[in-house]
């Protein structure tokens, strides 16, 4: 009973104090997560709002600089544009008419869409003509850009409308504002007689504007940029502040230095992080003082530290609440030695025999404690370091994988920006059109074709616009059908079609189609070449050989048939040299008529139906006919005529029809002996070479200019040369020429050099023995 009643009091003490002790260890794991997650929380905070604050802000600064070089290369465009057009003779007086003066200023305006005004002021002050005659006659003496202008200041800061205020609607509902570019025009002495001047719609700085924000915008940015004067007033921004001065931390800043960034409270009393740049002008513009501030409200920049504070903090609560598990299960284990002598001694108290072993158990159960809470700590402590190493890692990934992403989209961007610029300045026209057959891009080259403005054709069915009546039903059809099939013949070659204007009028064009992928899927990339002038020439051609083929015709069968009496002794017996004149006039005169039967009969050749009478026979004896019939037209322009001919060449022999030969080689020797110099000399050379009959002409003339080289064979093609126009000619020689040697199964070509002459080469197949 003394026993009994000695552990009984005894038992009930500890095994509250093991109760608690578990308790105790939980709680403290618990706090201490707490205290751990609270202070990464604050760390990150610091970190991730500077870190954020500096890259948003530089940001901020290079779309500011952006904008500032925006606007000074407009400028320096507009203020370049108008320049010259002070410099064009037509828009001087006596030069032009009114009429003629003002459809030049209609046209100027029509192209430059920004110039909401365009005129000439007299010296007296008085508007003499302007774009669709706004202000004619109106007194503008007094106006800052006409003063200015006569004074050398080139470019007067931005204004409202005062003239022109009832004259042009508002856009947007705001008052129209200019910003004006005059310079003096001057006669042929340079002497002023007034000032040619614009009003360039501030509109044009919205565009800008626009164009650097318009990509945060689409991406969810909530950005505004304002363009402040010299003196600080908003020249352009939200609607509050349109016309207010503001005196700024920024805008003090940017006078100070070239561009930056700074957190600072505005008016309406809320905190934003600017980026300032100044407007420092572009070459020969000398700028007007600008300042360009992009600013974002400071809640929207550090909207990513935010989101990052509350990712750690919600981490910070699932690490404390694993934690604190881990606390209670380690707790347990701790006191469970302790709850085994609880139990142990409650069974003691029930009755139970059992022997208590206090001395050694106690040491043994706290040294395997000890090393359970050694090992449970170095585990914990391992996972900790292998938790940080994992998301050190991943955040490097993570880092990495956005800088790829963003070169990428860099570079798609400026890909992108690339073909643009390249499609804008081609000179063909060119139309994008989806597989619906819908208009989906249009450049400036289109516009002047058809006479529609780009924002006019976007979304409408080609058919509509670009395609006569009777031709839209084959147009749908092709559409179907590659939507069908995937396949069209008209893809990657060049075809002509019939289109119309926005006029309604037909023109012919070259077209040529390609399959192309975009951000918005498959498209047709067209290109169109206007060939009007080209079929005019074409249909020039023709009635030029049909004149020649009536119009020379019967004179010429008059002078062969008169040639043929003589030659037959009509007229007497002619002393010799007088005979063999007549004979070789005659002779001239045959093939002279045969030559205007050829010029007829070119389509002939083209067609592969032409007569040819060809035989083996010797080329010298051909040569030689050549010469002699040239002599009297090199002896009239002071040329003299050469043979070169070696052994073996006298015994070269060709299949040729000797009267085309004959009318080859005379084609040669007289554009030869045309080009040549009085006192020149024409050589022609008959040899081998490389198993050919080789023909050389050689003459010592200019030489055949480089752009006209490519042409020297097509039908009516002149060099645009003095020597041309003395001479004349109707540009068929060469091409008839080309047609017979090609037609003998033979080869022509040429070489040249700039003052030292051209030789042409005709190559003919060896007859065969």
């Amino acid at each position: 009973m003394d026993q009994a009643s000695n552990d009984t009091p005894g038992s009930r003490p500890r095994q509250g104090r093991r109760r608690s002790l578990g308790g105790w260890l939980a709680l403290a794991f618990s706090l201490l997560s707490i205290v751990l997650t609270l202070l990464l929380v604050e760390v990150v905070d610091i970190a991730a709002t500077g870190q954020v604050e500096t890259s948003i802000g530089q940001g901020l600064r290079e779309l500011a600089l952006q904008t500032a070089d925006k606007l000074d290369r407009g400028m320096f465009e507009r203020y370049r544009e108008v320049r010259l057009l002070a410099q064009r003779r037509d828009l001087a007086p006596g030069n032009a008419s009114q009429a003629e003066r003002r459809a030049v200023l209609d046209s100027i305006q029509d192209t430059y869409g920004y110039y909401d005004w365009v005129g000439m002021a007299g010296l007296d002050g008085r508007v003499q003509v302007a774009g669709r005659g706004l202000l004619e006659g109106a007194d503008v003496s007094q106006r800052p850009w006409f003063r200015n202008a006569l004074r050398g200041v080139n470019v007067g800061d931005v204004h409202e409308a005062v003239l022109l205020a009832r004259l042009l609607p508002q856009q947007d509902g705001e008052p129209r504002r200019f910003v004006d570019v005059a310079f003096p025009y001057v006669d042929r002495d340079g002497k002023n007689l007034g000032v040619l001047g614009i009003h360039l719609s501030w509109q044009w700085a919205r565009a800008v504007e626009r164009s650097v924000i318009a990509p945060i915008a689409a991406r969810g940015g909530r950005v505004d940029a304002l363009i402040l004067g010299s003196n600080g007033t908003v020249l352009l921004g939200p609607q509050g502040l349109q016309g207010k001065p503001l005196d700024l931390p920024s805008f003090q800043a940017a006078h100070n230095e070239d561009a930056g960034f700074v957190v600072e409270r505005w008016p309406d009393g809320q905190s934003y992080l600017v980026g300032y740049a100044r407007s420092k002008g572009f070459d020969s513009y000398p700028g007007l003082g600008w300042t360009v501030l992009v600013r974002q409200a400071v809640d929207d920049a550090y909207a990513p530290a935010l989101a990052l504070r509350q990712r750690a903090i919600w981490s910070g609560i699932a690490l404390a609440a694993l934690f604190s598990v881990v606390g209670v299960l380690v707790a347990g284990r701790i006191t469970r030695p302790l709850g085994q002598l609880v139990r142990d001694a409650g069974r003691i108290r029930r009755g139970e025999n059992v022997q208590l072993d206090t001395q050694g158990r106690t040491y043994v159960e706290v040294e395997r404690l000890s090393d359970t809470l050694n090992a449970l700590v170095g585990d914990l402590v391992r996972g900790r370091a292998e938790l940080q190493g994992l998301n050190a890692t991943l955040e490097q990934r993570v880092e990495a994988r956005t800088a790829e992403l963003e070169r990428a989209l860099a570079a798609v961007q400026a890909s992108e920006q690339r073909v643009g610029a390249i499609i804008e300045a081609a000179q063909d026209a060119f139309v994008a059109v989806d597989l619906r057959g819908m208009i989906t891009d249009w450049n400036s080259a289109a516009e002047r074709m058809f006479g529609w403005k780009r924002s006019e054709v976007l979304g409408w069915p080609m058919g509509e616009i670009l395609v006569p009546q009777r031709f839209r039903p084959s147009t749908a059809r092709a559409f179907d059908q590659f939507r069908a099939t995937g396949h069209s013949v008209l893809l990657e070659r060049r075809t002509e079609r019939i289109v119309i204007n926005r006029q309604g009028d037909e023109f012919p064009i070259e077209m040529t189609a390609s399959l192309a992928s975009g951000s918005e899927g498959v498209f047709f990339a067209v290109f169109l070449h206007d060939i009007s002038e080209r079929k005019k020439v074409e249909r020039m051609k023709s009635e030029f050989v049909a004149t020649v083929s009536h119009e020379l015709r019967t004179p010429l069968t008059s002078i062969r048939a008169s040639l043929a009496m003589l030659d037959e002794g009509m007229a007497g017996e002619l002393p010799p040299d007088v005979a063999r004149l007549v004979t070789v006039a005659f002779e001239s005169s045959e093939r002279l008529v045969r030559m205007v039967n050829d010029v007829l009969d070119l389509q002939k050749i083209e067609a592969g139906v032409m007569h040819f009478e060809r035989r083996a026979q010797p080329l010298l004896p051909v040569a030689e006919h050549a010469l002699e019939a040239m002599q009297g037209y090199a002896k009239q322009l002071g040329v003299t005529l050469r043979l070169e001919c070696r052994e073996p060449a006298r015994k070269l022999a060709a299949t040729i029809d000797r009267d085309r030969l004959v009318q080859v080689l005379t084609n040669l020797l007289s554009n030869a002996i045309k080009f040549s110099p009085r006192g020149g000399l024409v050589t022609l050379v008959l040899a081998e070479y490389e198993g050919c009959a080789r023909l050389s002409v050689c003459d010592q003339g200019a030489g055949i200019p480089p752009q006209f080289q490519p042409r020297v064979f097509q039908r009516f093609a002149q060099a645009d040369g003095a020597d041309t126009r003395q001479q004349g000619g109707t540009g068929l020689g060469l091409s008839i020429t080309k047609s017979l040697v090609e037609e003998h199964g033979g080869r022509i070509g040429f070489e040249t050099a700039a003052g030292q002459g051209t030789t042409f080469r005709v190559d003919l197949p060896l007859a065969r023995e």
